[in-house]
């Protein structure tokens, strides 16, 4: 098992398969940046099989696909499909910003994936406009409505609130949530990156206080993923809704995950600097037993907490280098 000083035991990996993307959200990536992992950096299909392997036998039991944007990764499927074999892993799951999804629910489905997350900030096309840079709401749609046809259950709804930009959009999105049976989830902005801290932040709590006065909602005890959230439902079961709050309650003493960038290293805190790279191990001539050792060495190291509160400017990279 996986366990760090605190106690706390590891079982969830999130794992970017790259770092770019088709959208630049404001809360994330530049309008014009270019600082890209080359992809002869990135860990190849073999690379990564092999170091997922070796945290499932270690305890990791969650698996989340991330980027960047994961479906940009040429032959996703195939990855998915080896990923799934792999014994030990009970949750394979995906975040996406679902423009691709229209062409790569089906064949992502197949392979192997479990459940998605779909990042989705309004269902107005001028405030995904402003904060994506792009036109891109009916394509999302599309492959959201695909994702649902093809079999997908739970499909999970990521808004990141931002005050004055999308505060009033959560109403349509719970009435769209009920409709097509998807749970929203409600995200603060956390200041990762240049972009990260110009996200007009603002605490969950005000937005679930509406919502729980609008559809009678009750805090659920079961867990919904192995991850972060935590959730209410309406008493009728039509509305699931689930808030992130890394800022105004962090939950830092239950982390079970870490994350491992599409160039091999290894991060134990989205909020710190803290970091080992696995690429130079994944050398054929290293054992996996190597590998086991060094990362267990570095989750023994894990950070208490995160220092977002304190030193807002930490983080200089962009969330779409770690999947956030």
């Amino acid at each position: 098992m996986l366990t760090d000083q605190f106690g706390r035991t590891i079982r969830y990996l999130r794992l970017s398969v790259t770092d770019r993307c088709n959208l630049r959200c404001t809360y994330c990536l530049p309008k014009r940046f270019k600082g890209f992992q080359e992809p002869s950096h990135w860990l190849n299909f073999d690379q990564i099989v092999r170091v997922v392997n070796v945290f499932a036998k270690l305890g990791v039991q969650h698996l989340r696909i991330t980027g960047g944007e994961p479906l940009l990764r040429r032959n996703l499927p195939e990855l998915i499909k080896r990923l799934a074999l792999l014994p030990n892993l009970t949750d394979l799951s995906l975040t996406t910003n679902a423009t691709q999804l229209l062409k790569l629910a089906e064949p992502l489905y197949l392979a192997g994936v479990n459940r998605l997350n779909v990042s989705i900030d309004s269902l107005r096309q001028e405030c995904i406009q402003a904060i994506t840079g792009s036109d891109s709401l009916q394509s999302v749609i599309n492959g959201l409505m695909q994702a649902k046809a093809v079999g997908f259950s739970p499909i999970k709804l990521n808004m990141v609130m931002m005050a004055g930009v999308n505060e009033h959009d959560v109403e349509p999105m719970a009435a769209f949530c009920i409709e097509q049976g998807f749970v929203l989830r409600l995200i603060e902005a956390m200041p990762i990156g240049k972009t990260g801290r110009s996200a007009a932040f603002m605490s969950i709590y005000p937005l679930l206080e509406r919502l729980k006065k609008r559809y009678q909602l009750q805090p659920l005890s079961e867990e919904l993923g192995g991850g972060p959230a935590r959730y209410w439902g309406a008493s009728d079961g039509r509305l699931t809704i689930g808030v992130i709050t890394p800022m105004s309650q962090h939950f830092c003493a239950t982390c079970n995950r870490v994350r491992l960038s599409v160039d091999g290293v290894l991060y134990p805190c989205l909020g710190q600097n803290s970091a080992l790279s696995l690429k130079p191990i994944l050398d054929a001539s290293n054992s996996d037993e190597k590998l086991e050792i060094a990362i267990c060495e570095a989750i023994r190291n894990k950070p208490e907490r995160h220092e977002f509160i304190e030193q807002p400017k930490k983080i200089i990279r962009f969330m779409s280098a770690l999947g956030g």
